[in-house]
């Protein structure tokens, strides 16, 4: 076992995986605020359930926009990790530099657009999500608010697959933690006020992101001033300008690998709502089993993403360095590591199923309808570890073609296997092929949902796993 690698891997990880563990906080802080505005609300109208509809419907439509753009930090990493790799030796990071540039300003510019473009966003999102008029009206409220964070959040982006690359998770989690708490004092001090302030309810969470994007940009741009700025910008000239922004080759690999990147996340976010949107169709109970047995999924994923950007940052230095031996012991380790969290995650799940259920419901007919769904736990980390591990590895090795195809086949198949389970059930119901599969056996298809969404995970691992050799270790 090397133990260099091992230290490095930890080194990056872990301030990735405490800053993931503050992310349900916010989320949870939101709900609460929403929760407790009823006065308010009836003051203006509105139920106290419009509020939290209002919220969540508003939140879902931030979260489809800016995952569709998640490419500026996994485009920005890879690349950054690679010229890292080529450039340490030397003291000299004009590259990283103009790397980074390149990347502000295109999240500046989609920012803007975004800003731009809001009541056309709005009106189409409408057209697919049905919903109150009531929430309709406080969803609009939130996202025109929430949406002057666009530049920053994007900004943050950059600079947080920039940071990735240049070695340095200690920042990003410095970063999310400093948006995180802002976002929670600053949301709970603007809805319910605080002294002679009186609070301004609903808006104040909206916009209490806000400050806390622009917030958190602050913190990174002062960062890269005090730690970075000598090395990145000092004798930074008109040519390495002219090759950050007019070199033919920098630019087109820049844009071909984050649209490919683009696709990789269209893949991914088809999966994430048809999932959301079929679990929808099996009537509110099972909806919310659906929905805990996705948080208890994405709980892992805090602990596997840290590894994650551990490997995008590894694989892109020992690539940009030609280190082939590092390289492999760096693949080798992440597997070992993250395969051990997923073997305490499985025993987890199998030892304490029933508890984490009640810790996230009090309702007792919830708790009995997931229950036997809790065998889809065990499966994930087997399938979802490999998954996520590979795609750190493939975005460090800037490989944005094989994680493109390894995520449109994913998707592919995760439809598939829903229809065709679907279809399939339908024939052995008792009232005949007519009867439609999801009205006469919801928890059945629930089943089938299950089984589609765990094989998209095995799709990308089999997929990821079978490209490695030509796609990551033959680009030394």
């Amino acid at each position: 076992m090397d133990r260099s690698l091992n230290r490095e891997i930890f080194r990056l990880a872990v301030p990735s995986i405490l800053a993931n563990l503050t992310v349900p906080l916010v989320g949870l802080v939101d709900i609460a605020i929403t929760g407790h505005l009823g006065d308010i609300a009836a003051k203006e109208g509105f139920a106290a359930a419009s509020l939290i509809g209002g919220i969540t419907i508003g939140s879902i439509f931030f979260d489809l926009l800016f995952w569709s753009l998640n490419f500026l930090r996994t485009g920005t990493g890879g690349l950054t990790a690679q010229a890292f790799g080529r450039s340490a030796s030397s003291g000299s990071f004009s590259e990283e530099g103009g790397i980074l540039l390149r990347a502000l300003s295109l999240s500046l510019l989609a920012g803007v657009l975004l800003i731009a473009l809001q009541s056309v966003f709005l009106k189409l999102a409408f057209l697919v999500v049905d919903c109150s008029e009531p929430v309709r009206i406080l969803a609009s409220r939130y996202f025109r608010i929430r949406i002057w964070a666009a530049p920053a959040t994007l900004s943050l982006f950059a600079f947080k697959g920039w940071f990735i690359g240049m070695q340095d998770t200690v920042n990003p989690m410095i970063s999310d933690l400093i948006v995180n708490l802002t976002n929670v004092a600053a949301s709970v001090v603007l809805a319910f006020g605080l002294g002679r302030f009186g609070g301004i309810g609903y808006s104040g969470v909206a916009l209490g992101t806000v400050i806390a994007q622009w917030t958190g940009l602050t913190f990174v741009v002062c960062a890269l001033l005090v730690r970075y700025r000598v090395k990145v910008f000092a004798g930074f000239t008109k040519a390495d300008l002219r090759d950050a922004f007019g070199g033919k080759t920098p630019v087109g690999s820049f844009f071909s690998l984050n649209r490919d990147l683009f696709l990789h996340s269209l893949g991914l976010i088809a999966v994430y709502i048809g999932f959301t949107t079929i679990s929808a169709r099996f009537g509110d109970t099972l909806l919310s089993v659906s929905a805990i047995l996705m948080k208890f999924l994405i709980i892992f994923s805090y602990f596997t993403d840290g590894f994650a950007y551990a490997g995008e940052a590894m694989t892109g230095k020992y690539i940009g360095r030609g280190d082939r031996e590092r390289l492999s012991g760096t693949v080798r380790q992440l597997f070992l590591w993250s395969m051990g969290i997923a073997v305490i995650f499985i025993g987890i799940y199998a030892l304490s199923g029933k508890p984490l259920l009640r810790l996230l419901t009090s309702d007792g007919e919830v708790i009995a309808a997931a229950l036997p769904y809790l065998p889809w736990l065990m499966v994930m980390p087997l399938l979802g570890c490999p998954a996520f591990i590979w795609d750190g590895i493939y975005l460090g090795a800037s490989a944005a073609r094989p994680i493109r195809d390894s995520a449109l086949l994913s998707a592919a198949g995760f439809f598939a296997v829903w229809f065709a389970g679907t279809t399939l059930l339908q024939h052995f119901l008792p009232a005949g092929p007519a009867a439609s599969a999801v009205a006469a056996a919801p928890g059945a298809c629930l089943h089938v949902l299950m089984a589609a969404y765990f094989t998209h995970l095995a799709v990308r691992t089999v997929y990821q796993t079978v490209a490695a050799r030509r796609a990551v270790f033959s680009r030394l």
